[in-house]
């Protein structure tokens, strides 16, 4: 494994504890088909959410939320798509961005999130 799918890895974990903390119960990780990858498939009471993570550093150049451009949505819309087709539920699917800044890579106590819910309007 990579050193960037294993930084992956560990943002992904960081966003599912803090989901797990918010009242969302994991449904899958790494969610793969042929139209992409869906990093956390999470669900309360009342939604089904698909969400991305974006680790970055810091956001001197651009948020993390702006590297999920149209393009990516559509894919991730498509990938969802499939899993529900898949995997019928009652839930409202949602789309979420969850941006992780931890400045010091992995070596980062205490990394800011910030959960953005219904992030693809």
């Amino acid at each position: 494994m990579g050193r960037s799918n294993l930084t992956g890895a560990w943002g992904e974990a960081i966003a599912a504890e803090y989901l797990r903390k918010h009242g969302y119960h994991l449904v899958a990780s790494g969610y793969r088909c042929r139209f992409g990858e869906i990093d956390l498939i999470v669900k309360n009471r009342k939604y089904l959410v698909f969400a991305e993570v974006k680790l970055r550093k810091s956001a001197q150049f651009a948020k993390a939320l702006e590297y999920v451009d149209a393009r990516k949505q559509e894919r991730l819309r498509t990938t969802a798509s499939l899993y529900l087709s898949e995997n019928p539920t009652q839930l409202q699917p949602r789309f979420d961005v969850i941006e992780i800044y931890a400045p010091e890579g992995m070596e980062t106590v205490c990394p800011e999130i910030h959960h953005m819910e219904d992030a693809f309007q």
